[in-house]
């Protein structure tokens, strides 16, 4: 599952938004396993060889954290709730850009919106 693979760039990005909010619920050997494969972009060989494991293993391991977190986001839906709120953000600010109201009522506006998003 490396770059020359069609679909790897979407994988590796779902992958590790999944990690980005799912993080905290996985043991320490699957977030070990993810960063190396995916943040760090190391070969199974290579993380076999640091880990002292098969290459086999690597992938089993891989595999089964993948697994975790996309059973972590059916039953939660965080990432699928992250994305519909900053579509609806986009087309909050696109909706205030176009109100015929003074520059200083959609500085206020974009300010209120700024402010949800970030504490979101």
């Amino acid at each position: 599952m490396k770059a020359n693979e069609p679909d790897a760039l979407s994988k590796t990005t779902r992958i590790n938004q999944l990690f980005d909010f799912y993080e905290p619920l996985l043991t320490e050997k699957q977030r070990t396993f993810l960063k190396y494969y995916f943040h760090d972009d190391f070969s199974l060989g290579e993380i076999a060889a640091e880990v002292g494991i098969s290459r086999q293993a690597v992938y089993e391991h891989i595999k089964r954290a993948e697994q975790v977190l996309e059973s972590y986001e059916s039953k939660l839906s965080l990432l699928v709730r992250h994305e519909s709120l900053l579509q609806l953000t986009a087309e909050l600010v696109n909706n205030v850009n176009e109100l015929a109201i003074a520059e200083q009522e959609k500085q206020a506006l974009m300010s209120v919106i700024s402010q949800f998003t970030i504490s979101e």
